[in-house]
């Protein structure tokens, strides 16, 4: 039975247990692993090592990684426990585990508004661009990493008196929210709805905007709307990567926060708003999957150095390796003969 207290009244639900939830979220994360570890795991090593440090996103785009990377790492957990139903692990653990999907989705929608709105500046102001020093990115990401890590930490600690006075086997979606006042309930709305979405959702639509409306409006030289064009490009897919996962999340959010409130009566609508809060999460996560679409399809570098070493390394393990036969030669020829091909295709 499900029971909220709120203005003086107590709602009584009996039908609130939503059992779907637990093959949903083990489903969902089992899908995404793999996926989101290869693809983020594969983005930082061609980010960090082969990547230019002159590209203006570079450093936006390793902190996306990251963030993406550190929570995929803890999916097995999750999925471990919505397959087993019980948490032998530390009660420290499960609260890091939950504090790392919020920093994620936070972290997530930040440095994709920075790239958003790096890109488009850079492209239609280019003399401010050349004025850029990286150390100003490194110090953007850090502040973001310390106010995002910051505001996420009320909500593992509104949880954690639910773990301190259950079973030491639950955690995640099992554990229950801690009531707190309605003041707080409405700055956490506000942080979260303006800081997280709003303001974000604003920025990227009108980045996305200007850069259309500059394509249409100016003639330039063709390598100029070549350049204007890929920046467009990675702003979109930073607009679609954006509206699709937390959208759904922070629409539902405010209405969640009155359901626990107890502002609602009806036990219907209460019901349909935790089923969209669970599919909202399962939708969330998915950006550890999409968020590498930036960087991959977005940074013609990035597909050079990953499809280059990549062929090379698959052709190289049918060449022969005695040294009478000049292996390293060889390698140095295939490498050489296969930027070229690479070279030929992109002139097509």
């Amino acid at each position: 039975m499900f029971k909220m207290e709120g203005n003086g009244t107590e709602v009584k639900c009996n039908d609130l247990h939503l059992a779907f939830q637990y093959p949903l979220y083990a489903i969902t994360y089992i899908v995404i692993f793999i996926p989101g570890l290869l693809a983020n795991g594969a983005g930082l090593w061609v980010l960090c090592r082969f990547i230019s440090k002159k590209n203006k996103a570079i450093i936006f785009m390793i902190n996306l990684a990251i963030a993406d990377f550190a929570h995929v790492l803890s999916l097995p957990l999750r999925i471990y426990y919505y397959i087993n139903h019980q948490w032998p692990f530390p009660r420290s653990l499960c609260l890091f585990c939950f504090y790392l999907k919020y920093l994620n989705m936070y972290a997530s929608i930040c440095f994709l508004t920075c790239i958003s709105l790096q890109r488009c500046y850079f492209l239609l102001k280019p003399f401010k661009a050349r004025h850029w020093k990286r150390r100003y990115d490194v110090a953007i990401s850090a502040i973001i990493w310390v106010t995002v890590g910051a505001a996420c930490l009320p909500l593992p600690a509104m949880r954690s008196a639910s773990l301190a006075n259950n079973s030491s086997e639950i955690c995640f979606a099992d554990l229950a929210v801690q009531h707190i006042s309605m003041t707080t309930s409405i700055a956490m709305i506000t942080v979260a709805e303006l800081g997280g979405f709003v303001i974000p959702i604003g920025v990227i639509t009108f980045c996305t905007w200007k850069m259309m409306k500059s394509l249409q409006d100016y003639q330039t030289p063709h390598s100029n709307n070549n350049e204007k064009d890929k920046a467009f490009r990675m702003v979109l897919i930073c607009a679609m990567v954006f509206f699709v996962c937390f959208t759904p999340y922070h629409i539902n959010f405010p209405i969640f926060m009155m359901l626990k409130q107890g502002l609602f009566s009806s036990c219907s609508f209460m019901k349909i708003i935790l089923c969209f809060h669970i599919i909202s999460l399962c939708i969330a996560s998915i950006n550890c999957c999409l968020d590498p679409l930036v960087y991959y399809f977005m940074t013609a570098e990035f597909r050079d150095h990953l499809s280059r070493r990549s062929f090379v390394n698959i052709l190289s393990r049918f060449t022969p390796r005695h040294k009478n036969f000049g292996f390293n030669r060889r390698q140095d020829e295939l490498q050489t003969i296969t930027f070229e091909l690479l070279g030929d295709f992109k002139s097509f």
